[in-house]
């Protein structure tokens, strides 16, 4: 398949700008598998109503990944403007990041970030090399290795903002710091929220256990990448970004006993679904790459809940892989007729896994 299969037109107003003042109020488009008709059966519901969907056994797997302010505003010692957006954090004092500046920014400068009139003094190591599959030749990526003169999470939370999404048009204000966190979040360090998880509160999850859902959680630190834009037609030449993930020893426990009970396995959202997807070859411990698209296997995961996705990005394309591509372009279609509020703050999909 090519890039351009996945491309959709949506009205800039379907875009979320915001989030509903209820968690659970969000609208919830339930895709139905039936292996007797060609096209998919559609539910519109609300997300509180997710208790329906699920039932006694089930396993619901969530992310506990937290968003740290990993946006950071600063200034070159020439006075001219940057900004700093880190994509992890690699030790006590250094992270990886991307650097907007006029010009390149060279190994061993000194950059000054935060306030201006008490900057936090930084260094920058080096500029990480990539492989371009194109080519098969290294070149510069977009990334930096930087050093901050102490712990650098803790600076981050003085010096740093929240990282939202380019297609949210504000500024993070007090509400984002809340809504864009799920309420379980507790392992700081992705750069985005895994959005799907935001629909849930406390009162949800409480009922969901009482009835007899069983829930356990992974970590994957969602990078930066998961907006970046495929660049090529031909998809089988794009590069995925690495994430960080590791499935403790409780979560493993739960998911090899359901499977072999034959209970079903409900990821919370694309990050949860590729981590456990990729244990299968990696463990539970490492980078994954994995690049999802139609016609890979799921050996893992029987239902994804999920939020709707970007034009010609590669979490589409996992979807379209895990429920069909037919069933997606009719699921998107019908969410944008039915006027569904798209992205990060916007509303959820139940998909069940595709037979084939």
């Amino acid at each position: 398949m090519q890039l351009s299969d996945f491309d959709y037109e949506l009205p800039q107003e379907l875009i979320a700008q915001f989030p509903l003042s209820s968690r659970s109020s969000s609208r919830l488009l339930i895709v139905h598998q039936d292996q007797d008709q060609i096209n998919p059966r559609l539910q519109d519901a609300y997300f509180k109503e997710i208790n329906h969907l699920l039932k006694k056994g089930d396993l619901l797997v969530f992310n506990d990944t937290k968003v740290i302010p990993a946006r950071i505003h600063g200034f070159k010692p020439t006075g001219g403007k940057i900004e700093v957006l880190v994509e992890r954090v690699l030790t006590e004092s250094q992270v990886l990041c991307q650097i907007k500046s006029s010009k390149a920014i060279l190994p061993n400068a000194t950059l000054f970030l935060g306030n201006p009139n008490a900057p936090t003094k930084v260094t920058v190591i080096e500029r990480q090399t990539i492989s371009n599959p194109m080519t098969s030749v290294l070149e510069a990526s977009p990334f930096y290795i930087i050093e901050f003169p102490s712990n650098a999470l803790e600076m981050l939370h003085v010096i740093g903002e929240l990282p939202l999404p380019p297609y949210i048009r504000h500024s993070a204000n007090l509400d984002d710091e809340n809504r864009y966190q799920t309420v379980y979040a507790s392992n700081p360090g992705a750069v985005a929220a895994p959005t799907a998880g935001l629909h849930f509160d406390e009162s949800t999850l409480l009922q969901l256990q009482e009835q007899g859902v069983e829930i356990a959680k992974l970590t994957l630190h969602v990078g930066s990448g998961t907006f970046s834009p495929v660049r090529y037609e031909d998809l089988s030449s794009h590069q995925m970004h690495f994430e960080r993930y590791v499935i403790p020893a409780e979560t493993r426990k739960a998911i090899d006993l359901a499977q072999m009970e034959k209970r079903r396995i409900i990821c919370v959202g694309t990050t949860s679904l590729r981590a456990l997807e990729s244990s299968v070859t990696m463990g539970d411990n490492g980078d994954t790459n994995l690049f999802i698209t139609p016609g890979y296997q799921f050996q893992v995961v029987d239902a994804l809940i999920t939020n709707f996705h970007l034009p010609k990005s590669t979490l589409l394309m996992l979807v379209s892989a895990f429920s069909g591509y037919h069933t997606m372009k009719i699921a998107y279609q019908h969410a944008i007729e039915n006027k569904y509020r798209f992205f990060s703050y916007g509303d959820a999909m139940f998909l069940e896994r595709s037979a084939s």
